[in-house]
């Protein structure tokens, strides 16, 4: 597999993300993880797709300061039902809550994703929605689910690259990667743009 990557710039993951950095890894691109320093609050009246957008860069940027002559990824996500972003459940509690409500019913996703060239200050960021529709659950189904995976720090309540597959009915989308939280197939035409080649 051939790897270029342009003037020999590092790549960066602006983020802590487990699943981002597995999904990452599997370009086979060399790169190193930087923590952003953002703040995630919303502002007001902005609505998810302007949200993750705005955070996916802000990630980026600040992940610039450190990084003057890189091409720096950004990513956020956030999950909406009934135009409501539904956060990390943090607790089996609401995470409960969040699938009894979501049972028999569609959430979007919407992941922000920037890739920012430090050295000439060029970003490319876009929004990709992925739509999950839910499966008509039972209270004994939403229990043994929770109790088997506890997917308490992922919005929605579930991980889908595990036994989350099994609450749904269908996916809907162009990247099934972005549900995870870090769309590549756009990434891929991204970073070509910006002067790496995948294959």
């Amino acid at each position: 597999m051939a790897m270029t990557s342009l003037d020999h710039r590092s790549l960066i993951l602006a983020s802590t993300s487990p699943f981002r950095r597995d999904l990452l890894a599997r370009l086979g691109f060399p790169f190193t993880v930087q923590a952003p320093d953002t703040d995630e609050t919303p502002q007001p009246g902005e609505d998810a797709a302007a949200l993750v957008a705005r955070l996916a860069a802000g990630k980026a940027q600040a992940a610039a300061r450190h990084h003057p002559a890189a091409l720096i990824i950004g990513s956020d996500q956030a999950a909406v039902l009934d135009d409501e972003i539904i956060g990390k459940p943090g607790d089996h509690e609401r995470a409960l809550a969040q699938l009894r409500r979501a049972s028999g019913r569609t959430m979007t996703f919407y992941t922000g994703l920037c890739l920012l060239d430090s050295a000439s200050g060029r970003q490319q960021v876009t929004v990709e929605p992925f739509r999950v529709v839910f499966r008509t659950l039972t209270e004994s189904q939403i229990e043994d689910y929770l109790r088997r995976e506890q997917p308490y720090h992922c919005a929605g309540s579930f991980k889908s690259e595990g036994l989350g597959i099994a609450l749904f009915e269908r996916l809907e989308g162009d990247d099934p990667t972005s549900l995870i939280g870090l769309p590549l197939i756009r990434l891929i035409r991204m970073l070509e743009a910006a002067g790496m080649t995948v294959l």
